[in-house]
């Protein structure tokens, strides 16, 4: 995956992924059109699909609520990068299928510039400067519900797969 960066401090909570103020709906399109909006008001605005966050650590802290990083995904943000994640956070990132990386070097990438993420080499490239980080890699199967696009996806398929073996 490839995209421009945009940039956001620590300790960002689901409240300002997703505001509890929209939580009154549960449709993905609806929530995607403000994320990120206490942050930055114009950030839906500005950014376009295949997106990349970048924060400070600890992001996603705070509830635990599912609606942020579905609505990360439905507005098209292609993944999250942070020193460190709230645990909640982190499984409900994969459970949705989000994709998200640990790279301790995260405050080197600046808000514009366009990297490239190899999940499976566990590697991420700044295009823009040529630096290139190793990232803590993400278990095999984690990997795998993100290719799914999720963790009820993942299961679907699970599920298809057997019975076509069980014929």
């Amino acid at each position: 995956m490839e995209g421009r960066v945009w940039k956001f401090g620590k300790n960002i909570d689901t409240d300002v992924i997703i505001a509890a103020r929209y939580l009154n709906t549960s449709d993905p399109k609806e929530l995607a059109k403000h994320i990120m909006e206490d942050a930055d008001p114009d950030f839906t605005k500005k950014m376009q699909r295949g997106d990349i966050i970048v924060a400070g650590e600890n992001f996603g802290c705070g509830s635990s609520r599912e609606h942020a990083p579905i609505a990360l995904k439905e507005a098209g943000i292609a993944a999250v990068i942070a020193p460190t994640f709230a645990r909640i956070f982190y499984r409900n990132a994969f459970n949705m299928g989000l994709p998200i990386f640990e790279l301790k070097e995260a405050d080197e990438i600046r808000e514009g510039d366009e990297i490239k993420i190899d999940m499976e080499k566990g590697e991420i490239i700044n295009k823009t400067t040529g630096k290139a980080y190793k990232f803590t890699p993400i278990p095999e199967f984690m990997q795998e519900l993100v290719k799914a696009g999720g963790l009820i996806e993942f299961a679907k398929k699970e599920i298809a797969s057997q019975g076509e073996s069980n014929e």
